[in-house]
């Protein structure tokens, strides 16, 4: 007998699969501004998730993967459900909406994130989208914020009564303590079966995708309340050469005005918006990255449906 013949071949080992293994989708919703991007940077450890003061800063579902162990964790994080003017809502907004309910159709685990102590119309608005056959956590953000822990128990109380919630998560996003801790209460309630992506992955999304977030986020910021909320970026061109990348890239807005605050005096504020951008994904590709911004009047995207596909939203 050959060597060969004394050690047949074996079939090549799944990276993915393995007896075990947990694995599954988890869906941070809330109303606007309640800190879901914030906590799912946490959960990642990187910064997939771009924020701002501004609501309706998420506007696409954005995955985000962690893996601990035999566990891996894949965090959908969702825009904010728009609740104001029902009947005038735009295209965009119904958009957002379409988003997050679709979410919650795929997911084996829900985040209900609220502010500690605190329950709106807003919020009771997205809690009535939450399913009743699948595990919701109370995750009360901000808890820091409260002074005297006792305070929390009957706002606590009262929440149980709205919904049959799985498990109750008093935390700060911003501790890293508080947020293994929420690791170890969700890994029981995800299935067994392989994981979804590679080991090191962090995320499902492009380098083109996040340049454009970056961009969107950067905009929102320097422009604080002086530009409406209906503004977005499109990459017109992304090439790599190497550990070079050249991006050009469109703020689209609704009106001239609008188009004056983006470009500022002198063009200063349109300078600043591309060089913070600039620093920022050289870190994340690792890379020089030279970028290119330019401003466009499309009046009325927002509430086209047309506008929003050729614009990227799903």
């Amino acid at each position: 007998m050959t060597t060969e013949e004394s050690q047949p071949s074996m079939p090549p080992v799944d990276p993915l699969a393995g007896e075990g293994r947990r694995c599954g989708l988890i869906a941070i919703v809330g109303r606007p501004n309640v800190g879901k991007s914030t906590l799912l940077n946490a959960l990642v450890g990187q910064k997939i998730s771009i924020t701002s003061r501004k609501a309706q800063t998420t506007r696409h579902r954005i995955t985000g993967i962690r893996t601990l162990g035999d566990t891996q964790f894949v965090f959908v994080d969702t825009p904010g459900f728009q609740t104001k003017d029902i009947r005038g809502r735009t295209a965009l907004n119904r958009n957002l909406n379409r988003t997050v309910t679709s979410v919650l159709g795929d997911v084996d685990v829900v985040l209900f994130m609220v502010e500690a102590g605190k329950f709106t119309l807003d919020d009771a608005k997205v809690l009535a989208l939450l399913p009743t056959d699948k595990p919701a956590f109370l995750v009360a953000n901000k808890l820091d914020t409260i002074t005297r822990r006792t305070d929390v128990m009957p706002w606590l109380k009262g929440m149980q009564e709205r919904h049959p919630f799985t498990e109750f998560v008093p935390m700060s996003a911003t501790k890293p303590g508080d947020v293994e801790r929420l690791f170890k209460i969700v890994e029981p309630y995800l299935p067994e079966q392989p994981w979804m992506y590679e080991e090191d992955a962090l995320t499902d999304r492009s380098d083109k995708f996040m340049a454009a977030e970056l961009i969107r986020e950067k905009l929102f910021r320097l422009t604080g309340d002086e530009l409406p909320y209906s503004a977005t970026v499109v990459i017109d061109k992304y090439e790599e050469e190497g550990n070079l990348r050249r991006i050009a890239a469109t703020i689209v807005v609704e009106r001239d005005a609008h188009k004056g605050m983006v470009i500022g005096e002198g063009g200063e504020r349109l300078k600043r918006i591309g060089s913070e951008t600039r620093q920022e994904l050289e870190k994340l590709t690792d890379s020089k990255v030279f970028l290119e911004l330019w401003v466009k009047v499309r009046s009325g995207w927002a509430d086209s449906e047309e506008h929003l596909r050729s614009y990227g939203y799903e």
